[in-house]
């Protein structure tokens, strides 16, 4: 449903319930292991991703009720009169070049995609007992964030500036180094790869990639404290790159950590009726097993 609800004009809210059942139905129908879990996990972002992109189906409805002034007024008050991605981009940037730390910052931003992922496959490897619940913390924060997306789209840096919100000089105040070096160093793939994979330019806050950073962070570092530097050591860079590259405010980094922060303590409370509905999700397993 997610990839034909555009070509079908299937409602968002029947794909949204079918992404939601379909983790449920492979946990039913799957037997246990490490493949369920791997399944389930994927499942799950499958249809987060579905969640991210589907505002944008209607570019010009999300554009008539994007949020763009509100973040740029915290932030200015952050970085003292000039928004942090500003400061940063004049201070150290040259325009028409990306140099070798920019670019680190652009490959920091761009293995993101596996890394959460990634790093809840080593937990389930090394310490599958922590499995569950640092599953349930990632996946909780990336559901959490999607309804914000919904409910309070927001514009990042690198749009405010090509709009002209953050004035109007030549060359602009707010790059996007990271399209730019994209363009350098994909060549004539760039494009394809841009599309398949900015499906949502207006959901920047609060910023998922700080969240679920910060989120598979803490899971490595129960894992142990190597692995947990590992992790920690990745989020600060990230952080920094989604700052200075443009990609997101300050501000928006202050709420991914409050958002995985907040599922974090949230669990413990939602424990309980957890339980229950796996209690349920096993039982029914059990059944479809059987027969």
């Amino acid at each position: 449903m997610p990839l034909l609800r555009r070509r079908w004009g299937i409602p968002h809210r029947t794909v949204l319930a079918g992404s939601v059942a379909a983790p449920a139905a492979a946990y039913v129908l799957m037997p246990r292991g490490h493949a369920r879990s791997v399944v389930v996990c994927s499942l799950q972002m499958w249809g987060y991703f579905a969640a991210y992109e589907m505002p944008f189906d209607d570019p010009e409805a999300l554009r008539a009720r994007v949020h763009i002034q509100y973040p740029i007024d915290v932030d200015r008050v952050i970085g003292l009169g000039r928004i942090p991605s500003e400061r940063l981009q004049h201070r150290f940037a040259t325009e028409g070049r990306i140099n070798r730390f920019e670019r680190l910052l652009v490959w920091s931003h761009w293995i993101w995609f596996p890394v959460p992922h990634a790093a809840l496959l080593y937990v389930l490897v090394r310490r599958p007992d922590r499995f569950g619940v640092a599953a349930a913390r990632l996946y909780g924060t990336f559901d959490a964030g999607a309804v914000v997306y919904w409910l309070l789209p927001t514009a990042p840096p690198w749009w405010a500036a090509a709009k002209g919100y953050l004035g109007h000089e030549d060359p602009l105040p707010v790059r996007r180094m990271m399209r730019e070096y994209g363009e350098q160093f994909w060549g004539d793939r760039w494009d394809a790869l841009f599309a398949a994979l900015g499906g949502n330019p207006l959901a920047a806050m609060p910023s998922m990639h700080f969240a679920s950073s910060l989120m598979a962070a803490r899971a490595l570092a129960e894992v142990g404290p190597v692995s947990g530097a590992v992790g920690w050591t990745y989020a600060g860079t990230l952080g920094l790159a989604l700052v200075y590259l443009g990609e997101h405010y300050a501000v928006d980094l202050i709420a991914g950590a409050l958002l995985a922060e907040t599922v974090r303590r949230g669990g413990r409370r939602l424990g309980r009726p957890v339980r229950r509905v796996v209690a349920g999700l096993d039982a029914v397993h059990r059944l479809a097993t059987a027969s």
